[in-house]
């Protein structure tokens, strides 16, 4: 089914709109797949709040330029699924890697991190970043870290009077 100028001038509107507020993108060859591997992987794109799109790579092409994602347009070739992460930057590498494990068809081209090219061999390493949660809750431990130690450190101080008490009374007892 052949496009109009304007529902190409859409895709291309709708898609540079998303890139420009995306942090990551993920481009991966979907060549085998069948109908209902795609809709599961949409299903779990929707979930983790990313945007998936199959586009022709020429709107793709121009959809990107301009925005961080330029650098993926010379690698913008074949059946390509392309994957935005709005939230956080690791949740496309993460839908793609999950089912990338049950279906070996899908293959990862192109990886893109704020500007930068990564090989797709680094969408494993994108995947590992934290969540916003994730990356909170561990700066907050590491910030309560000092006052429970400080804390654990004074109680110490009664503690070891109160064992030491104890331990003459026994001897006491014992005698």
């Amino acid at each position: 089914m052949a496009l109009n100028l304007e529902q190409k001038q859409a895709i291309v509107a709708e898609v540079a709109e998303v890139a420009s507020k995306a942090h990551s993108a993920v481009a991966a060859e979907y060549r085998g797949l069948t109908v209902g591997a795609l809709t599961q992987l949409r299903r779990e794109a929707r979930k983790n709040r990313v945007y998936l799109r199959v586009v022709k790579n020429t709107l793709a092409r121009r959809a990107v330029e301009g925005t961080d994602f330029a650098c993926m347009q010379a690698g913008l070739t074949g059946p390509l699924i392309l994957a935005f992460s709005l939230d956080d930057p690791g949740a496309a590498a993460r839908v793609i890697k999950d089912f990338v494990k049950g279906n070996d068809r899908l293959v990862v081209k192109l990886v893109s991190v704020s500007g930068k090219l990564l090989g797709p061999g680094d969408l494993e390493a994108l995947a590992k970043m934290p969540t916003y949660e994730q990356a909170v809750s561990m700066l907050m431990s590491v910030m309560k870290a000092p006052i429970q130690k400080l804390a654990s450190t004074l109680n110490e101080v009664p503690g070891k009077l109160v064992r030491t008490i104890a331990a003459v009374r026994d001897a006491k007892e014992a005698a």
